[in-house]
């Protein structure tokens, strides 16, 4: 809504992002968003920048931030020198396709991939080595198989603690040298890797101001990690592979392959019952950040029936509000088993919708306002609230402002001490509202079409559990598992109509011992007719003997003739 405080904050935040000379960036992101959009990707941004109303405006995010109370100065501050830093989330299984895209719209001169540095550990450090001292190279590569994922400086010491290597004879003294060479190596650079997010956005002489190379993938990266890039004054855009993403993706496709209905995540009500339903009952596996073990028993705790409830319970389940029992108070004040505190009424309209609980970094810094604070000097005080050399100076100050802005000497002392208790722990709000629309979404997915949800979670494995909990969540939810046929099932988890609803059947992409290429091949055969048996396969699909032995083993050729013709 076009109100004076809405225009009022569009104002101060277009002069801050004027002042700081930031305009391009945010126009480049939410150009590069827009194509995002326009290419099919699913994408949502992250973080901090979801407090930007600019951000909401040029439709980088998707979070109103006036309605969610987020506070820009969180996420730019004219008084802290960092450099804005936008995420972007974008389905993983597309995500070569947006760095191509972008890349290749905004060219070498002015925009590449930041890198990281790949450091010496066991296995490299040992075959680095080995050549350097001219052993030979199948020797040395068994040596260094021999290994675990570990660093090199464990190499001597994990031959005495782990059990595959106890009884081997690499520690008898011929390799001393070797090992004792190689451990010296551990976290030394080996060379550079592509960052798996970081993409720098500059001006044209960007080759003139920092080195380029390739990656193994031909994609043009600058010869600076992430830290670097920001020592160089270098503005990034972290562009991550969320698998949730591209699950939800499969999810759509397969509801307008079977249904015909096209459906807007971004359009559906936030106050579905049906979806609150779900989510009450914790019944919740494959839905993003709320399907955790300790999650779903929030869940059960909190009992969410709006949107808002989503923000908090995802800002309650971090390590700082657990580690100080913010969980307790905040159940028992919302359910009434004890009433709301307030250190003094002045805090009432920061804390209300939270019960007097101190739960977000923004409502830190509306406390900070109590004491005449200006948001960007709440939030630089915010920051500094657990560094103990500060600490004596920053309540000096708190209280002197405080007791001159009316409140009395021990009313500043109660709310000073409420916020040092509970600063460090707080969680940044403008984090958890990003992350509360993905989650609100995929439980509206489950809720309304658990069959099709559950394919593209099967099928991307978003989450932290195993395939088979996953179909056997499915069968739970009385969705039919249909069995692998070769004749049926695609590459991917697909939904078919059984008679009490849809199934799910099973994919090819589960065979052990069948490749992409020759999933492919299979496809692109039966699209002329169904195979008739397995020498038809074989035939027609010009696939080997053992990828019709894995076939056979995973049962996809139940109902075809075993026999060769």
């Amino acid at each position: 809504l076009r109100t004076r405080p809405v225009l009022e904050r569009v104002d101060r935040e277009l002069e801050d992002i004027r002042r700081m000379g930031y305009a391009a960036y945010f126009l480049t992101v939410a150009d590069i968003v827009r194509e995002i959009k326009e290419m099919g990707i699913r994408c949502a941004a992250r973080g901090s920048a979801a407090g930007a109303l600019v951000c909401y405006a040029t439709g980088i995010s998707e979070v109103d931030p006036v309605h969610h109370g987020l506070l820009f100065e969180r996420f730019i501050n004219t008084l802290r020198d960092e450099l804005p830093d936008i995420d972007i989330d974008v389905e993983s299984a597309r995500r070569e396709e947006v760095y191509e895209r972008i890349l290749r719209r905004y060219g070498e001169d002015r925009c590449a991939c930041v890198t990281m540095v790949d450091t010496y550990r066991a296995r490299a450090a040992v075959r680095e080595v080995g050549k350097a001292l001219g052993y030979p190279d199948a020797e040395v590569d068994l040596v260094a198989k021999a290994f675990p994922h570990i660093g090199a400086h464990r190499i001597r010491d994990s031959m005495e603690r782990l059990p595959e290597l106890r009884g081997s004879n690499l520690g008898s003294g011929q390799l001393e040298l070797l090992f004792r060479v190689a451990e010296r190596l551990n976290g030394f650079p080996r060379h550079l890797a592509l960052h798996p997010s970081g993409i720098v956005l500059s001006d044209h002489d960007l080759p003139d101001r920092v080195p380029m190379e390739r990656s193994f993938l031909e994609h043009r990266m600058v010869q600076a990690d992430k830290d670097d890039v920001e020592r160089l004054g270098l503005l990034k855009l972290d562009v991550l592979g969320v698998r949730l993403l591209s699950s939800m993706r499969h999810t759509l496709d397969e509801i307008e392959r079977t249904t015909g209905e096209r459906i807007d995540l971004d359009r559906i009500m936030d106050d579905d019952p049906a979806t609150f339903d779900l989510i009450r009952s914790s019944r919740t596996i494959g839905c993003f950040q709320i399907e955790s073990p300790g999650q779903r028993e929030l869940l059960q705790k909190l009992q969410p029936d709006r949107f808002e409830d989503m923000i908090v319970d995802i800002s309650l389940f971090r390590p700082g509000p657990v580690k100080a029992d913010m969980v307790t108070p905040f159940i028992n004040r919302r359910h009434g088993l004890e009433p709301p505190r307030y250190a003094h009424p002045a805090l009432r309209a920061a804390l209300q919708e939270t019960h007097g609980v101190i739960v977000y970094h923004e409502q830190i810094m509306r406390v900070l306002e109590v004491a005449g604070y200006s948001l960007a000097e709440a939030d630089r005080i915010r920051r500094h609230l657990d560094d103990g050399a500060e600490i004596g100076d920053l309540e000096n100050a708190f209280l002197e402002r405080a007791v001159a802005c009316g409140l009395g000497t021990d009313d500043a002392d109660t709310v000073w001490r409420e916020l040092a208790s509970f600063a460090s722990f707080g969680f940044c709000k403008a984090h958890a509202a990003a992350f509360a629309g993905p989650t609100y979404q995929s439980a509206w997915l489950k809720a309304h079409y658990p069959a099709h949800f559950l394919s593209g979670v099967l099928t991307h494995e978003p989450g932290m559990y195993p395939r088979r909990l996953i179909l056997e969540d499915a069968r739970q939810h009385g969705i039919p598992i249909l069995p692998l046929d070769v004749n049926r099932s695609e590459k991917a988890y697909t939904v078919e109509p059984v008679e009490a609803g849809y199934g799910i059947r099973l994919a090819l992409q589960d065979v052990h011992g069948v490749s992409d290429v020759e999933i492919a091949s299979i496809e692109k055969a039966r699209v002329e007719r169904p195979f008739a048996s397995v020498d038809d396969l074989m035939r027609r699909a010009n696939v080997s003997r053992p990828v019709v032995e894995a076939l056979a083993h995973a049962g996809a050729f139940d109902g075809l003739p075993r026999r060769r013709e």
